[in-house]
């Protein structure tokens, strides 16, 4: 009754998984992901996302976040680093230093901390930091 003619294997590789941590929610410890993240409650840890990290209008990060792309809503307390753009809109509040591609803020964000931005900046790891900076003196 309900079978299918044409059946397609899936690659579960190909399909892109997204973790959600909901309002009322509290994590300890820190997030390894290779699928999108979405933070509405309380991380109290590193997040490491090879894709996308959007942290939600309630959402609030104690710690560092790593990844591809970001979309920063909630607070922020921690380094952000992101390969691509970086987004932070509504009433975001960072408080910690921004190393991304390309970076975009509205008016009404909060931001507290320095900023580096290039493509060259977000590769630059700390150990070509110190020495570029010897290199210049």
């Amino acid at each position: 009754m309900f079978k299918s003619k044409s059946r397609t294997p899936v690659n579960e590789s190909s399909m892109k998984m997204a973790s959600i941590i909901s309002t009322g929610t509290v994590i300890t410890g820190n997030i390894n992901s290779e699928g999108d993240i979405r933070i509405d409650g309380i991380l109290k840890g590193n997040i490491t996302c090879k894709a996308k990290v959007l942290i939600g209008p309630d959402g609030v990060v104690e710690g560092d976040i790593t990844a591809q792309q970001g979309d920063i809503l909630g607070r922020v307390q921690g380094k952000i680093k992101m390969s691509e753009l970086l987004h932070l809109h509504g009433k975001a509040t960072v408080e910690g230093d921004i190393h991304a591609a390309k970076l975009m803020i509205e008016p009404t964000v909060s931001f507290n901390g320095q900023c580096q931005m290039g493509a060259n900046i977000v590769e630059l790891n700390p150990e070509m930091a110190s020495l570029a900076s010897a290199v210049n003196e």
